[in-house]
């Protein structure tokens, strides 16, 4: 018996289906994710040492991110609300705005003497 005997609506193929928005943006963050993990692992691979203090340095793409993804998250989804969205974007970008500094600090003081 041929298999192609199944009905005409199981034969058809879907086509494609692009992935949701908030998907798009956990995908651009794992992007960064792996060029800051590209990045240490040149260095290491060409200075033979590694890099320390990178700590609050590695939470700034992840605070963008979770408020990018917030307000994602409400433009597609509704979920969160409107106000409550705003308020973690805001949180989450003021965050990043203060430990920039303290992360560069601590990148800085790799390459001094």
């Amino acid at each position: 018996m041929p298999e192609n005997k199944r009905p005409p609506e199981e034969q058809e193929e879907k086509g494609f289906i692009p992935s949701s928005p908030v998907k798009r943006t956990l995908a651009w963050i794992g992007v960064v994710y792996a060029l800051i993990l590209l990045a240490l692992t040149t260095y290491f691979f060409f200075t033979a040492t590694g890099l320390g203090n990178l700590g609050p340095l590695l939470t700034v793409p992840g605070l963008i991110g979770l408020g990018v993804l917030a307000l994602v998250s409400w433009r597609s989804t509704g979920k969160p609300g409107k106000w409550p969205a705003i308020a973690l974007a805001a949180i989450c970008w003021l965050l990043a705005a203060a430990t920039l500094p303290i992360g560069i600090a601590g990148l800085l003081s790799n390459f001094g003497g």
